[in-house]
Parts: structure tokens; sequence; C-alpha cells
């Protein structure tokens, strides 16, 4: 097996921690990318992968992305992620969330949690038994906290929406199609804020049955998860896995604008280049989707109510605007651009 340092997505990253509890059954990865700023502050995915070498892959792209997110969201924190390898069925038990738990605290409070892909509210509670070093567990009305998918959903549809402006001057999304890749937590609190703003929507999901069930409540159409990349619209929004974005793929959008929740959404650096070729307007991912990470990581720092996690999320647009403004400038892919800030700022410009 090739060594992480060896890997193409190694990028310096100050720990790669491999984890086994063969009581349990764990197997993870915690990898910490920076904590120039703070401790490495990520989510935890539950994702069965067919060859164990991409979970570390994921783990350093993911890592590196919470680096970059956190950093140009303006919080105290580092980047980190951790990857819990699930089996072909899927199995979890209280057990192997105590032993991530356990792993966590195990860094000494260098890799803060919260949840990611396959984790809920309830296994972060379970994490949370071993370890402080936890964000999104359940809290009440009105503070910050909780699941981070609709505050991801709140961030990104600002995103959009500033990106909708920013590539044909219009003043709202009412009449605009929007093509959403993914209707969980994130693509379906988007498609709903579109709905009730007057969109016109087409879905897609893995699970078509849950596209369709959206589509039908919202008066949208579904198409199936192979064919949404290449529906004529004016916006594509991808809001599920990453490496999306790739030279296969692009080809084939007929979208001029690229905005969504999605993490690692260009599978290479080059994908940067061949969407800014193209003339799309891209909303670099970590930047558009860091509503999740600013309210979990305000409620771990212990500051602010969900008015100052939602003042927070409303300095998107605006982030977003100041990328395009030195892409246009330099004539630079935005993602390029958005990478040269996000360095800059944890201290590797």
């Amino acid at each position: 097996m090739t060594a992480p340092w060896d890997l193409p997505d190694f990028d310096d990253h100050e720990g790669v921690h491999l984890f086994r509890d063969r009581v349990s059954g764990l197997t993870a990865i915690i990898a910490v990318h920076s904590t120039a700023l703070g401790p490495g502050a990520g989510g935890v995915r539950f994702w069965h992968y067919a060859d164990r070498a991409d979970a570390i892959t994921d783990a350093l792209r993911l890592s590196r992305g919470m680096s970059y997110k956190n950093a140009m969201a303006g919080l105290p924190m580092g980047g980190a992620k951790g990857v819990i390898l699930a089996d072909a069925d899927r199995s979890k038990t209280p057990a192997m969330l105590e032993a991530f738990g356990k792993a966590i605290d195990s860094l000494g409070g260098r890799y803060v949690t919260a949840e990611d892909v396959g984790i809920s509210e309830a296994d972060m509670i379970a994490i949370a038994r071993s370890t402080r070093h936890v964000s999104g567990l359940p809290v009440g009305e009105g503070a910050a906290g909780g699941d981070p998918g609709p505050l991801t959903a709140y961030g990104v549809y600002l995103g959009v929406k500033a990106a909708i402006a920013e590539a044909t001057g219009k003043d709202g999304v009412a009449g605009v199609h929007v093509a959403i890749q993914g209707v969980g937590s994130v693509g379906g609190g988007l498609a709903r804020y579109l709905a009730k703003d007057g969109a016109r929507l087409t879905l897609a999901d893995v699970n078509a049955e849950r596209a369709q069930a959206l589509a039908d409540e919202l008066g949208a159409v579904a198409v199936s998860a192979d064919a949404i990349i290449g529906v004529e619209a004016d916006l594509f929004s991808p809001n599920a896995l990453g490496a999306i974005l790739n030279e296969y793929s692009i080809p084939l959008l007929k979208a001029s604008i690229v905005a969504g929740g999605a993490n690692n959404q260009l599978a290479t650096r080059a994908d940067a280049a061949r969407l800014h070729g193209r003339g799309i307007l891209y909303a670099p991912d970590y930047v558009i989707n860091a509503g999740g990470i600013i309210n979990v990581a305000l409620e771990y720092l212990g500051q602010g109510d969900r008015d100052e996690v939602n003042g927070r999320i409303e300095q998107i647009p605006g982030r977003l605007r100041t990328i395009w403004a030195e892409s246009r400038a330099s004539d630079r892919p935005a993602a390029d651009v958005a990478d040269s800030m996000a360095q800059k700022l944890i201290g590797r410009g």
C-alpha cells in the first residue's frame, strides 16, 4: 500500500492517524491538515469504500478542504476530517462510535468532530460519551449547534442567489432553472428555498424515490442521477459526493453556473481551469458550503446564538463576490483564487 505522504492529495498534512479497535470493529482514519488557526475541525463520515485506500485519499482531500473552509469563513479553527470505514452491510454500533470517540480523545484536542455523510445526531451523542471534542450535538431552541445540514443549505442558497446575480444580473431567482444533484439535507433544503422563490427545478438523487417525492412536493421535475449533469439549466448545483466535476463530466454541462454544497467537487486541480476555460462561473465549494461548519464551530467555541450564526453565514455571498472579482481581474479560475487566499490565511501562501 502506498504511504499517505506519497499520495497526490497529501499536502503537508500535520498528521494522518489510522485506528483499529478489534472488539467494536472500528476501522477509522483521522487526517489533520493544519492547526495553524486552531484545532482541526471537520466532520466524520461513515462510508463503505470498495478499495480502502480510497478512504485515505478522501480523508486527505476533505481535511485540506476543511482548512481552507474554516480559514475563509474567518473561524479560529484548523482543518481535519474523520472517516469511519463501513463494511458492505454498513453496520454501525454504539460501541464502534464510542471507540471512535476514544480515538479522537487520543489526539488531545487537535481534532474536533461533527456530523458528515452517514452520521446522525444520535451517533454524535454516542461519540461524545468518549470525548468532549464533539460539536453538532442536539441543542435547545435558539442556540447554535445541532444538525449542520440546514445551515449549510442556507449558506448554499445565499451563494446560489449571489452566483445568479453575478452571472446574469438578475435580482432574484424567479424563473431561473436550477438542476440539483442530491436532495438530502443540503440539496433538499436548497430546493425548498429556491422553490419558495419561484425557481424552476430539476432534481436527481441516487435514491430516485426521494427525488421524485421532493419533486412532487415542490412542483419540480425529477430525472435520473446519471442525467442531471447534462440538463439544460441556468445553474447546476452538486450536493452529493465529491469529484463530480472532471474531464469527462465538464464537457457535458449545459449550465453556465456551478454552485452547490458538495465537498471536493473538482476531481483534480486541472478541472478548475476546464470550468474557467468554458466561461462557467464556479462557486468554490468550501466557501459556499461553510454554513454547517460555522454553526458547529461557534457551538464548540461557546460563541453566539442562532442570530450570530446566521449573521456569519450571510457573509458568504460577499466572500464569493470578492473571489469572482479577482478571478475576472487576473483571468484565473475562481477555485485557484480561493485556494491562494486560503493558503495565505493558514500561513502557506
